[in-house]
């Protein structure tokens, strides 16, 4: 067995997509609070952005409205902006969390993978089941994969 202290498996979701649309424009959709808003979040949510400031040290601040009404606040700091291939932010409202998404052109399309790691895995474990965060996380990147896709088709019109 590895050392457990880097084994950190128990406490992460990954998740890895072909995105059928160009990488400008995956990133276009990713950091321009205009868009994300219309994507982000489980199915049946809406957003409000006050604050998105994609460099490192800047702060993304949303309320996520649930379809039952109840609004989640979020609040983010960016810890790494490289431009096409990564972003990294810390989630520093509860659930603390860090999430890496990288980009990759294909040609294209853009392969994404995005990494969610928890503080600890008690953490993970509550967030999972009570959030159901492995779905919601599968649901957002499809509503991402779909608004990409429209995106695409209107501006190639």
């Amino acid at each position: 067995m590895g050392n457990p202290k880097n084994d950190t498996s128990d406490r992460e979701i990954f998740l890895t997509r072909t995105l059928n649309a160009p990488i400008e424009l995956v990133w276009e959709v990713w950091t321009n609070p205009e868009h994300i808003a219309n994507w982000w979040g489980p199915n049946g949510f809406t957003n409000t952005i006050s604050k998105m400031d994609v460099n490192p040290g800047g702060e993304w601040d949303l309320v996520m409205h649930g379809p039952d009404g109840t609004d989640y606040k979020n609040k983010s700091v960016f810890k790494e902006v490289i431009p096409f291939k990564k972003l990294v932010y810390e989630h520093v409202s509860a659930p603390k969390f860090t999430a890496t998404i990288q980009f990759e052109a294909r040609g294209e399309q853009t392969f994404l993978s995005w990494h969610m790691l928890f503080e600890t895995a008690e953490q993970f474990i509550q967030v999972v089941k009570t959030f159901k965060a492995d779905e919601g996380l599968k649901q957002n990147v499809e509503k991402l994969n779909a608004y990409v896709q429209e995106v695409n088709e209107k501006r190639k019109s």
